[in-house]
């Protein structure tokens, strides 16, 4: 039923579309000099939209319509690391509300001097998946350590991870005897407890060594029920991904998923620049970017990817 909604909601407008394009070619054909500024500003719109459609057609993978989940882990780098991680997810945030998506903190193990050593986010609104898929692997910051008293220059490492969030719609059998559950207090930076109950839940799947936890809401239950939705999210990645491997072996590819190879860096110093090495798009405004204009990275990437498609194709 969702994927039907989505599909007539996505043909209603290019019927719209389809509509003010035969609208606009009447109105002009009636050589009416009065209506030429109303035609100009209507054209204007119809290349706008066209635009903003033909990009969609880049996010056209099955889950690219979905609610993302997003996960962020400090890597090398000890403290300025995860002070990284901890710029990760404010950027984050910024690009999420900057779209209008609702991003919600559900879980965070706090540095014990500085930052966060991980974090999940879960973030819902049109295509949040389609777009924050663009982000998955490593990111490398370079800049003058503000934790280093000869203030030297320092790289950190920071690892992104995406899940589609299908909430409770995700078709994945999750046997109760192989999980473990755990409680324990939310907690704050600097170990200081928010609450005296053990509200946050941790569950840990035996199979496979998942270890997803939740400590946001202020209900046992309700935590349990979000990390579920995680669980349940990243066992289906996990399964595609072993599909996608398996088909990858099948044709001789090479499947690195190592820490190796990182995807963006972010250089604060001795220049400043914020480079994809997926793309070569790159920017000398980092601090736009870090306040969350990802916008062009990710087209840029999805372009990228769709023009890899095609020549796989022969097109």
């Amino acid at each position: 039923m969702r994927r039907l909604s989505n599909l007539r909601e996505e043909m209603e407008r290019w019927n719209t579309l389809e509509q003010r394009v035969q609208d606009t070619l009447e109105l002009s054909a009636l050589g009416d000099e009065s209506l030429n500024a109303d035609l100009v500003a209507e054209t204007a719109a119809l290349e706008q939209e066209i635009g903003q459609l033909e990009f969609r057609l880049l996010l056209s993978d099955p889950h690219d319509r979905d609610n993302a989940i997003l996960a962020i882990h400090a890597g090398a780098g000890g403290t300025d690391a995860q002070d990284w991680a901890e710029m990760l997810l404010r950027m984050y945030l910024r690009w999420a509300e900057a779209r209008g998506y609702e991003a919600d903190v559900v879980d965070r193990l706090y540095g014990e001097e500085a930052g966060i050593k991980r974090v999940t986010v879960t973030i819902a609104g049109p295509y949040a998946y389609g777009y924050l898929r663009t982000e998955r692997g490593v990111h490398r910051l370079v800049r003058l350590s503000p934790f280093d008293a000869a203030h030297r220059r320092h790289t950190s490492f920071a690892l992104i991870e995406v899940w589609p969030d299908f909430g409770n719609e995700i078709t994945v059998t999750i046997v109760p005897g192989d999980l473990q559950i755990d409680t324990f207090r939310a907690s704050s930076a600097g170990g200081q407890h928010m609450q005296k109950n053990e509200t946050a839940v941790r569950i840990t799947h035996i199979p496979t060594g998942i270890v997803v936890s939740c400590q946001n809401e202020r209900s046992q239950t309700q935590n349990r029920e979000t990390a579920l939705r995680v669980l349940r999210a990243r066992l289906l990645q996990l399964e595609e991904e072993k599909r996608r491997a398996e088909i990858a072996e099948f044709k001789g590819e090479h499947v690195d998923a190592g820490w190796s190879n990182q995807i963006r860096s972010y250089v604060v110093h001795p220049y400043q620049m914020v480079k994809d090495h997926r793309t070569d798009y790159e920017t000398g405004n980092v601090q736009a970017v870090l306040d969350g204009r990802l916008d062009e990275f990710m087209e840029a990437y999805l372009r990228f990817t769709m023009g890899d498609k095609k020549s796989n194709d022969g097109h």
